[in-house]
């Protein structure tokens, strides 16, 4: 069914008459074959090699101008390496199985990552569900790949890809399947290892080996982590950037109280090409369900303990999520946040949760073109880190 959405909106744009192609659509960019003139209003823009994009022309925009970087953080600053978005939508309906296409969830629209890769970021982060590529009426994690969803996912990897951009994979899961925690080792290293397998020759894919484990102790979530590494590396995907996840919803703020600090330095990947994920968010309960920030410095302060475990460690950092309302306080927040990373030199980078066609009017929505993050968070709180 994805490729199908996808070769429908490749047919759309070939359907497109050849003078013109509108706002956000490619114009031009390695092995592109089409129309090089965009729609009256816009320009094409060379994003990077791979693609160009025509973008409202200056006159014609009506969006905030991004805020200048040195203005809001300055001092040496490390210029991110992986910066971009949560690409939501194919976890959604979690407890039906396999579930229905445009149902019960969906993937992220070419359009929404032709936004952001013109904008400048590059990395998305895909979540999707373990049940429904490992369904448990055909063995589990244990059983073969459903071919229909597996393939949804990879026609999602390779477009963001093909745009130059990164892809981290995320099996949205909570270290939980089918009801139950995940514990033994063994079928975690093997499942990754046939799962990494199917991305070993793409270079731009990201393994972000579990999201948010939870209620289980750290050691138990180290050792899965581990197991992850070593089934990816087994696969053959040596050249691929890993990312792990700790207990407690992998909270920056709480990574030195919840057990995980104790336990994480001692990840190893014998190809040295790992980082450890973080979430934070910046309401009262760090959950991401409320608009309002604790206060307009609560972002820099939130990271200030884990940046430094980071340092000790001589570990690399990633924020896998990010989140907070489109009010003075919480982009101001969230600026102290981006600035403490950029200055401390160990966080690879920053995904804001979240874009995806599903979220509606979700205060922290930053689909494309109306979400309610695009119009302020956009251009003042994540643009000026580019």
């Amino acid at each position: 069914m994805k490729g199908a959405i996808l070769s429908f909106a490749v047919a759309l744009a070939s359907a497109a008459p050849a003078m013109s192609v509108a706002v956000w659509g490619q114009c031009g960019g390695s092995g592109y074959g089409g129309s090089t003139v965009c729609d009256s209003g816009a320009t094409c823009v060379a994003v990077n090699t791979f693609y160009s994009q025509c973008q409202p022309s200056s006159a014609t925009t009506t969006a905030t101008a991004p805020t200048s970087s040195s203005s809001i953080c300055s001092g040496t600053r490390t210029k991110f390496k992986f910066f971009g978005v949560n690409q939501s939508g194919a976890e959604f309906g979690n407890t039906v199985f396999p579930g229905a296409l445009g149902t019960e969830y969906t993937w992220p629209a070419p359009s929404s990552i032709d936004f952001f890769i013109g904008k400048g970021f590059n990395t998305f982060r895909v979540p999707f569900l373990m049940e429904r590529v490992s369904p448990p009426t055909t063995g589990g994690l244990t059983g073969p790949f459903n071919q229909t969803y597996l393939g949804g996912l990879k026609d999602t990897v390779n477009y963001i890809t093909s745009k130059g951009g990164f892809a981290a994979i995320d099996p949205h899961n909570f270290m939980i399947f089918n009801g139950a925690t995940i514990t033994n080792t063994n079928t975690f290293q093997s499942w990754w290892q046939k799962l990494a397998a199917e991305f070993k020759s793409n270079d731009h894919v990201i393994f972000d080996l579990q999201n948010e484990p939870h209620d289980i102790p750290a050691q138990t979530v180290f050792n899965l982590m581990q197991a992850g590494v070593n089934g990816v590396r087994a696969s053959g995907a040596t050249s691929q950037l890993i990312l792990v996840e700790g207990t407690s919803w992998t909270g920056a703020w709480t990574w030195t109280t919840s057990g995980n600090s104790q336990v994480f330095g001692a990840i190893r990947d014998p190809n040295n090409n790992i980082a450890i994920e973080m979430h934070q968010y910046l309401d009262s309960d760090g959950s991401g369900t409320n608009a309002t920030c604790v206060s307009s410095t609560i972002g820099a302060e939130r990271l200030q303990a884990a940046t430094a475990w980071l340092k000790q460690n001589n570990l690399k950092g990633l924020l896998g999520e990010i989140g907070a309302g489109s009010n003075a306080a919480c982009i101001s927040a969230v600026q102290g946040a981006l600035c403490e990373m950029q200055q401390s030199g160990v966080w690879l980078g920053a995904l804001w949760w979240a874009a995806g066609p599903w979220w509606g009017d979700y205060y922290q929505s930053i689909e494309p073109p109306t979400g309610p993050a695009v119009a302020q968070i956009l251009p003042q709180a994540l643009e000026p880190f580019l």
